[in-house]
């Protein structure tokens, strides 16, 4: 469970493992190879096994890409990872590209050559992707084959960890809030009415929910590792390792689902021939679609029949997450409470303010795991969006950094996340006007009332109007949507500027986490995580409105505010957000802290 500080990648990587998955093309008559961020099971958190893009290239962020040709190579990464990418990866050997704008297609019209092979897994790819990298290779007069020996893996062989076999268990229905036979009757409904016989699943968050099962085959997930075959009557095929099956498993699953060794999957495919089948081609990997095709199914390409309704946290959920975050608050008070008083006359570096909260949490008795590796930035270090602190790139606070902590934890009733950024020492005029724009956004945010069917797409701009006022902005998104004890990054919602179709919907947890980054210098982040509350009636008004209930509670660092900067609703959302925090943690925590939170959160 603790955070460990060690690089898992360094730019020598590229030096040592380029040459030996060169030499596995030449073997297999390739010109190229992808090597996508993705694994079998399409997941952002990968095992150590399946991390093979961080074995090639050195770079360990949570999306990427690269491609590997006999003579060049190129690693693809977002806004997120432009600096963490050249820290991580030698220049000399990969070129270092927008995945978003143009990405590995446009590389592979550019770079590659006529008559070339590139290859690819196809269990690593999903069929849209591969879509556009075809045609982007048509354009080249190259060719995209698919084989059935990654080179990467052939490559790695003689190191590469074992897969993971932890243990899968039963997710009480005190936490899960329904009974698994309910949600495999609805979501057969769900099957039915998109014309299907069956669905295959394939995400592993998709499983837990769906069959009340968690996992641990994903660092900072209860995820197992597995897929599944639902029929449209709620009958279903669990495919697993037959070594995670826990004693108890199969008398929870029940008489309606045929728990099954995962090495059955490919025979069970074959056995849906004739049969209408939806997939995720999101989700799934192309592999899927090409095995059933092959086998005589009719794919219908669909939206994971369980995606949406898990993003739709029931009320046991719901009052699970506040359960979580109230939890979580007292341990986020200690710890600011320590930053307040030891931490500004000595300072702490990224490690020791990682272990210290890492420890708070632990001492609550309810913690299973972090929700991902917690983010400490001191200084510079906080302008990485990303950035993980190790022991090589460990910074100490200075008197006038800002430090930005972005940190969650998973406990059997909720996953929270959370950014508060800290002052040390006393911050600049120019650090606590754009806290204080950044701040802006995320009240407007925190604020918004907006009708049924709006999504997440169209509320991205109250977060950023603050700061494109001043001309600046951040490279991410400003919402991603949360799972109950599952992934602490879940879809199919989010809030950002790229286009989203599905609606934000009552029940949704999403964050509010507006930023700024100043590249050399510092970063900025306001994260709370939020619920979507059922429409209600506005006065006056000719339509009921959606609305957000805030789960986090955590004081908000009154010395990087400039408070002539706010407007009155602005100061009546913070100092009522205040109140609760005091009102809700104090009574928990020990006098001292108690007697700094009611300081720090009275009104502005």
């Amino acid at each position: 469970m603790r955070q460990t500080f060690d690089d898992q990648a360094d730019p020598s990587f590229g030096s040592k493992h380029l040459p030996l998955i060169r030499a596995k093309l030449k073997e297999q008559g390739l010109d190229g190879f992808l090597i996508p961020h993705e694994d079998e099971h399409q997941n952002e958190y990968l095992p150590d096994a399946n991390e093979r893009l961080s074995w090639a290239t050195g770079f360990t962020g949570s999306a990427g890409a690269a491609i590997v040709m006999t003579d060049k190579a190129a690693v693809f990464v977002d806004g997120r990872y432009t600096l963490q990418v050249k820290a991580q990866v030698d220049a000399g050997l990969f070129e270092a590209r927008d995945l978003v704008e143009g990405g590995v297609p446009l590389y592979i019209e550019e770079k590659a050559e006529r008559g070339q092979v590139i290859g690819y897994d196809p269990r690593l790819h999903s069929p849209d992707a591969l879509g556009w990298l075809k045609i982007a290779a048509a354009k080249a007069g190259a060719e995209l084959k698919a084989v059935n020996d990654n080179p990467v893996d052939l490559a790695w062989a003689a190191a590469r960890p074992d897969q993971p076999t932890a243990a899968v268990v039963p997710h009480p229905l005190a936490y899960a809030g329904e009974a698994s036979p309910d949600k495999r009757a609805r979501v057969g409904e769900a099957i039915a009415k998109a014309g299907a016989d069956a669905a295959v699943l394939t995400a592993p968050s998709s499983i837990a929910w769906l069959f009340n099962v968690r996992g641990g085959d994903v660092i900072r997930s209860p995820l197992p590792l597995g897929q599944a075959i639902l029929r449209k009557d709620g009958t279903a095929r669990l495919f697993l390792d037959p070594a995670k099956v826990s004693d108890e498993l199969p008398a929870w699953l029940g008489n309606q689902v045929s728990l099954e060794s995962d090495a059955a999957l490919p025979a069970a495919l074959a056995e849906l021939k004739g049969m209408k089948v939806l997939v995720d081609p999101a989700q799934s990997s192309a592999w899927y679609f090409d095995t059933l095709e092959a086998e005589g199914a009719a794919v219908i390409r669909g939206a994971d029949p369980c995606a949406l309704p898990r993003a739709r946290k029931n009320a046991v959920e719901i009052q699970g997450a506040r359960t979580a975050h109230e939890r979580d608050a007292v341990a986020l008070a200690r710890f600011l409470y320590w930053l307040a008083t030891e931490g500004q006359t000595s300072p702490p570096d990224e490690v020791e303010t990682v272990t210290r909260l890492e420890g708070l949490r632990e001492a609550t008795g309810a913690l299973k795991d972090l929700s991902f590796d917690t983010i400490a930035g001191a200084g510079p270090n906080g302008a990485i969006v990303h950035y993980r602190p190790t022991l090589k790139t460990n910074r100490r606070a200075r008197p006038g950094d800002l430090l930005l902590v972005d940190s969650g934890a998973q406990y059997l009733d909720g996953t929270t996340d959370v950014t508060r950024t800290v002052a040390i020492g006393t911050p600049s005029q120019e650090m606590r006007e754009r806290f204080t724009l950044v701040l802006k956004g995320h009240i407007a945010l925190g604020n918004a009332r907006f009708p049924v069917g709006t999504t997440g797409s169209a509320l991205d701009a109250l977060a950023r109007a603050p700061l494109w006022a001043k001309g600046l902005d951040y490279d991410h998104g400003t919402g991603h949507g949360v799972g109950s004890y599952l992934g602490v990054h879940e879809g199919p919602q989010r809030i950002a500027k790229a286009p989203n179709t599905v609606a934000l919907q009552p029940g949704m947890i999403v964050s509010n986490e507006p930023g700024y980054y100043k590249t050399g210098a510092y970063g900025i982040r306001i994260e709370n995580l939020v619920t979507v509350k059922a429409p209600e009636d506005a006065p006056g008004g000719e339509r009921p409105m959606l609305s957000f209930e805030t789960l986090t509670l955590a004081p908000i660092d009154r010395n990087l505010i400039v408070p002539q900067m706010l407007t009155n609703e602005e100061r009546d959302w913070l100092n009522a957000y205040h109140a609760r925090v005091a009102k809700t943690v104090g009574p928990h925590v020990e006098p001292e802290v108690r007697a700094w939170l009611e300081q720090v959160c009275t009104p502005i």
